[in-house]
């Protein structure tokens, strides 16, 4: 396997371009100067040593050791031994709503970016566990496979915003169907936590969920928002313009199903949570299930990671020391050297 310690240093790389651009710049600038002070053909006699394909070349090599510094800065490695790390935890799949009802503001700053914070604290209490992220409005779809790596799953929960998700709507039971289906063969215990306002638009959820419970994984959900209502509000770019409204114009209430989401929990042998403005329930829900027996999870990790960056300076010292042996001016060979003079003999 093959990494880099500090891609940041790639962003460097932006600098060769820059500086071509500037050379071309600068031979025009040149030219057209030069051009001044009469004919080019009859300069270039005046200047029979001057090479501008050597001064191209070395400005090419410089660029090649340039950019092999700036690989060996951003620290190439590769893994030198993989091993098989065993740990103990449970498969964890979390489903979270993303239809537009989740911008409601009845939790600050609203349901969705609520939800976002608990779960990526959540995750960095994580031990050995393996998570999966399935998002849903209308449809739902896998946003993270199954996996340890804690720091991909952070990034890709950032990144969830309504627009992720075409169809509008909440598919709670697909949710469901498609987090079993995530799990795979594993062997492991299986959680579920459902994280939504509740207002499920399909109708097939109970009968998902049962089926989820009878292959061993508990369901476990979390409601988002007040019973009450609250308007949807709509957007243009990142300025709030007003909230939904149906057909006859009234504004759209969304509310929180409360009944529904208890139904789910109590058919898939879990608990339900309502969020509260200080609270979204998550750590609650978190501490239950880690009561669930853990099971020990195999997997295979590259441990040692060597360092490659002496061989790009290797390749970049080369190409400098080549340097040094090539002029600007024209050698005698290459003065001699005339493949298209037809009238030499």
């Amino acid at each position: 396997m093959f990494r880099f310690a500090h891609i940041d240093y790639f962003y460097l790389l932006a600098v060769i371009p820059v500086l071509a651009a500037l050379l071309v710049i600068f031979l025009l600038w040149k030219k057209k100067t030069l051009a001044k002070y009469g004919d080019w053909n009859i300069i270039k006699q005046l200047m029979p040593d001057y090479s501008l394909g050597k001064s191209v070349l070395k400005f090419f090599i410089i660029m090649v050791v340039l950019a092999s510094l700036i690989v060996a800065m951003a620290g190439p490695q590769s893994g030198s031994r993989l091993e098989k790390v065993k740990r103990k935890g449970i498969d964890l799949m979390i489903c979270l709503d993303v239809s537009n009802s989740m911008l409601a503001q009845d939790i600050k700053p609203n349901r969705l970016e609520r939800a976002k914070q608990s779960i990526i604290r959540l995750i960095e209490n994580l031990e050995g566990d393996r998570l999966g992220i399935i998002v849903f409005a209308g449809k739902a779809y896998t946003q993270l496979p199954i996996t340890t790596d804690y720091a991909a799953a952070k990034m890709f929960i950032s990144t969830i915003n309504p627009g992720i998700v075409p169809t509008q709507g909440t598919a709670i039971g697909e949710a469901i169907e498609v987090a079993v289906n995530g799990f795979g063969e594993s062997k492991h215990n299986k959680a579920i936590v459902i994280i939504t306002d509740g207002e499920d638009h399909e109708g097939n959820v109970l009968e998902q969920a049962d089926a989820a419970v009878k292959k061993g994984i508990a369901i476990y959900t979390i409601g988002m928002g007040l019973p009450e209502g609250t308007p949807i509000p709509v957007y243009t770019g990142d300025i709030q313009t007003g909230y939904r409204k149906d057909q006859d114009g009234q504004t759209i209430m969304s509310k929180l199903d409360e009944t529904l989401l208890q139904q789910i929990a109590s058919v898939g042998k879990g608990m339900y949570v309502r969020a509260t403005t200080t609270e979204t329930g998550l750590s609650k829900i978190f501490d239950d299930i880690s009561k669930i027996e853990k099971s020990e999870i195999e997997e295979k990790q590259f441990s040692d990671y060597e360092d490659r960056f002496q061989y790009f300076v290797a390749f970049g010292l080369f190409f400098l020391i080549l340097d040094l042996f090539i002029f600007e001016r024209k050698t005698q060979w290459m003065k001699r050297f005339k493949p298209f003079d037809f009238n030499s003999k």
